[in-house]
């Protein structure tokens, strides 16, 4: 189920949120300025945030720099609805623009589809991996992989925190026990100096590796 943090400084609009949120299955949190919302970014999970942009205290765009750091998308919900306001916050980094008033079936219907293509994006520091369209970006630019390095880079993300063998990579990434160890030891390296993961991917002796995220 996911977890929506609604963050509106007029009370009747958040009950009104939360209850068609809530009637679709959705589990809610919210706050009525921008300090509180920023607090609770920092001390929860959500998988979307619903921001208006006018708060008192720290304002919409403010918000958004720190959903991005946690990687949570975001859909502005707010009555600045001129073309620059549109664009700006499209620009900074939302991924949806609602105007006020909204109808709560597009409400929904937008929440649905910036989650499903949430689904298929795994967000890292710097790194994007697209699952649907197999491509992955550093700082926003393309990054050439070769199959296995896209498959093995899949693998350490989708196990990030986890000790992971050799034989396990090679079981998991290239569904065979013949392969020679270092086959791993390679791909790594090569993952390492394209993206950057020095640090992120662990070597752990007489263990394998651990991808910390």
């Amino acid at each position: 189920m996911s977890k929506i943090l609604i963050v509106e400084d007029e009370q009747p609009i958040v009950d009104l949120i939360i209850m068609c949120l809530k009637a679709s299955g959705y589990e809610t949190d919210y706050a009525l300025d921008g300090e509180a919302g920023a607090d609770l970014i920092c001390e929860r999970d959500y998988d979307l945030l619903l921001l208006d942009i006018m708060l008192p205290k720290l304002d919409g765009y403010e918000l958004l720099a720190y959903a991005r750091r946690e990687n949570i998308p975001v859909i502005f919900l707010t009555a600045k609805g001129e073309l620059q306001d549109r664009v700006k916050g499209l620009n900074m980094g939302a991924d949806d623009y609602i105007v006020k008033p909204f109808e709560p079936e597009e409400l929904l219907a937008r929440i649905h589809c910036v989650l499903r293509r949430y689904k298929s994006v795994i967000r890292l520091p710097d790194i994007k991996i697209d699952t649907r369209q197999r491509s992955v970006t550093l700082h926003d630019q393309p990054v050439h992989l070769t199959l296995k390095e896209y498959e093995l880079l899949l693998y350490l993300a989708e196990n990030g925190g986890i000790a992971l063998s050799r034989g396990q990579i090679l079981a998991n990434v290239w569904e065979s026990d013949d392969e020679d160890t270092r086959t791993v030891d390679l791909h790594i390296q090569r993952l390492r100096k394209k993206l950057n993961l020095e640090k992120t991917i662990q070597t752990l002796p007489k263990i394998g590796y651990r991808f910390e995220v």
